[in-house]
């Protein structure tokens, strides 16, 4: 009976350091993954943009024969006057040459096609990232506060939210830490593809959105509503920071303009540039940041670690 009994209490002293162990590891890794937790703001018009292109398969009948006009837009129909009716002889002669000044005029016009379709029009696809020192925890609150309350559906929406995180991000230049930066000036064929692999890669880095409003869908995780408040927490603490994400696609060059980012004057006018882009240029747009909520912070070594593209400025 004895022998059981000291089974028993060893038992029970190992079960008591296991749970000890288990919540150390469970308690620090929900601690992590709160810290890790972004938010989410943007949208894309990418669909709804103006299409310029021509009836694909235009119907024609008898003795007609299309072409395009010189807009590129449209066609007309000239009757063939070849072997009878109206023509001949120098007549024809003229009508032949009329006929070709337009065709040699509209496929002048629109090159290899560039005109008609508008795919070959140039998009400036750009990522502006911030690393801030948690002292700015208020840049935390105006970012949940858009992403509840912007409409991201539109694209007034999306100019509004653009330039509201233009104004946040400017209103805190002694914060300022880390920048990264890219831009690449592409077809608009290829534009949406190349943002959206520029987004998932950036969502990617986050271990859960906790609050995201995109294409006027506003989602709130769990995770956001019930963050424990950590009253110990030092946002002082020069070693802690926040990680902001702007991601653009604008129609035309105008972000390739946009300095490499190595000191503040770089940042400031980078930021300048991307709050003046008119709303019509407005493609897409994405506003990451972590953590999500102001009680978190992101150490420096997760910082690198995570975003290892930002310089120190």
């Amino acid at each position: 009976m004895k022998k059981i009994k000291d089974n028993v209490k060893v038992w029970t002293r190992s079960l008591v350091a296991i749970s000890l162990v288990a919540m150390t590891i469970f308690g620090n890794a929900h601690e992590a993954f709160a810290k890790r937790s972004g938010g989410r703001i943007g949208g894309s018009s990418f669909k709804s943009a103006p299409s310029r292109s021509a009836p694909s398969n235009p119907s024609y009948s008898g003795n007609s024969t299309p072409y395009y006009n010189n807009g590129g837009g449209g066609f007309f129909f000239l009757p063939m006057f070849f072997g009878g009716g109206m023509g001949g002889g120098l007549f024809t002669l003229l009508l032949l040459v009329i006929v070709a000044g337009v065709i040699m005029q509209a496929f002048r016009g629109r090159g290899d096609g560039e005109g008609i379709t508008g795919m070959d029009s140039k998009v400036s696809v750009a990522k502006i990232q911030v690393g801030l020192l948690a002292s700015a925890r208020s840049l935390q609150q105006e970012l949940t506060r858009l992403a509840l309350e912007s409409d991201t559906s539109s694209s007034e929406g999306l100019a509004a939210v653009t330039r509201e995180t233009v104004v946040s991000l400017m209103r805190h230049p002694e914060y300022w830490v880390y920048v990264s930066s890219a831009n690449e000036n592409t077809k608009f064929a290829l534009a949406e593809q190349k943002f959206n692999s520029l987004v998932m890669s950036e969502r990617s880095k986050l271990n859960a959105e906790t609050l995201s409003n995109v294409g006027g869908r506003v989602l709130q995780g769990k995770t956001a509503a019930s963050l424990p408040s950590e009253g110990s927490l030092s946002l002082e603490d020069p070693s802690e920071y926040i990680v902001v994400t702007m991601l653009l696609a604008v129609a035309g060059d105008s972000l390739s303009k946009l300095p490499t980012l190595r000191s503040s004057e770089d940042l400031q006018a980078a930021l300048s540039v991307i709050g003046s882009v008119p709303e019509d240029n407005l493609l897409a747009v994405e506003i990451l940041w972590e953590p999500q909520s102001e009680n978190y912070t992101l150490t420096n070594d997760e910082v690198l670690t995570v975003y290892p593209d930002l310089v120190r400025i």
